[in-house]
C-alpha cells in the first residue's frame, strides 16, 4: 500500500489538474456563446444567396455555369475535410475523420481517384498519415473564421472541379445541433442539386449586366463560399460545446478521484496510527 505521503502528493496532482480543466471549461464556455452567435448571424447571409442561386439555377440563360450542370460519369472527387486545429474536444475530429475514411475507401473501392482539402490541424495530419493526394489546406484560423484565410483553399478546389480535375466536390463537418449534440455530416457542394439549392418561390426574370457569364461565375461562386463559410463556423461552435463538456466531465473525474485518494489516505493514516497505538501498549506490557 502506498505511504501516506506519496497518497497526499497523487491528491495534490489531481488538484492542479482539476483547475486546469475547470479554468478550460470556463474559457470553452465563453468562446462557445461567441461561435453560436457567429454562427447564428451567418445564417440569414447563407439562406439569402441561396435563394438568389436557387432562383437562377432554375432559370433558362443563354449559359450555363458549370457549377450546376450534373456529369455524366464521376471519375474522381474532391473532398473538403473541415476539423480543429487544437484537440480536448472529445470525440469531435475521430467522429468526421471516421465518416470521411468510410467514404474515401468506397469511393476508392468504385475506382473514383481523391483530391482533399485540409481544413485544420487534425485534418491535415490525418491526410498525412493516410497518404491522400492533398492539393491544398488551410490551417491556423482561430477561434474565429475569417474568409481571406479560406479563400486560397476554396480557390484550389473550386478551380479543380471547373477545370475537371474531379467531377463532384463534397464536404465533410461537424454541424452543430445543440450544445451536448453535434453530428458529423457528408454534403455534396458540387454540382449543385436540386436538393443543396432548393426551389424557388415563383420565378424571376433576369436582365444581365455585362453578361449572364460574369453575373453567375460571381453568385455562385460566392454560394459556395458561403456554404463552406457556414460550415467552417458551425465546426467551430461545435468545437467550443464539445471542449466545454468534455473539460466539465474531466473535472467531475477529478473529483470523484480526490475523493477516492482521500478516502484511501484516511484509512492509510487511521492504519499508521493504529500499529503506532499497538507498539506503545505492547511496550508498555513489556516493562
Amino acid at each position: 500500500m502506498p505511504g501516506s505521503k506519496e497518497i497526499r502528493n497523487k491528491i495534490k496532482s489531481v488538484q492542479n489538474t482539476r483547475k486546469i480543466t475547470k479554468a478550460m471549461e470556463m474559457v470553452a464556455a465563453s468562446k462557445m456563446r461567441r461561435a453560436q452567435e457567429r454562427m447564428r448571424t451567418a445564417r440569414p447571409y447563407a439562406e439569402k444567396i441561396r435563394n438568389v442561386a436557387a432562383h437562377i439555377s432554375h432559370a433558362n440563360p443563354e449559359y450555363r455555369h458549370p457549377f450546376v450542370v450534373e456529369r455524366d460519369t464521376v471519375n474522381r472527387v474532391g473532398l473538403i475535410v473541415v476539423t480543429t486545429d487544437k484537440g480536448l474536444c472529445g470525440g469531435l475530429n475521430t467522429n468526421v475523420l471516421r465518416l470521411a475514411l468510410g467514404a474515401m475507401k468506397e469511393w476508392e473501392a468504385a475506382g473514383e481517384g481523391l483530391e482533399a482539402c485540409a481544413n485544420g490541424n487534425n485534418g491535415l495530419g490525418f491526410m498525412q498519415r493516410l497518404g491522400a493526394n492533398e492539393v491544398s489546406h488551410v490551417t491556423g484560423l482561430g477561434d474565429r473564421p475569417h474568409m481571406e484565410k479560406l479563400i486560397g483553399s476554396v480557390k484550389v478546389m473550386l478551380d479543380g472541379y471547373s477545370e475537371d480535375r474531379f467531377d463532384r466536390l463534397m464536404i465533410f463537418y461537424t454541424r452543430f445541433v445543440n450544445t451536448m449534440k453535434q453530428e458529423p455530416v457528408m454534403e455534396q457542394l458540387l454540382p449543385l442539386s436540386g436538393e443543396r439549392l432548393g426551389a424557388p418561390e415563383g420565378s424571376w426574370d433576369y436582365i444581365y449586366e455585362p453578361d449572364a457569364k460574369a453575373v453567375l461565375d460571381q453568385v455562385l461562386t460566392r454560394y459556395i463560399e458561403g456554404l463552406i463559410y457556414q460550415a467552417v463556423a458551425e465546426n467551430m461552435a461545435s468545437e467550443q460545446s464539445a471542449r466545454m463538456v468534455a473539460m466539465k466531465a474531466a473535472s467531475d473525474n477529478a473529483a470523484s478521484v480526490i475523493d477516492e485518494l482521500t478516502l484511501v489516505y484516511n484509512k492509510t493514516r487511521q492504519a499508521s496510527i493504529t500499529k503506532e497505538l499497538s507498539e506503545i501498549v505492547g511496550g508498555a506490557a513489556a516493562v
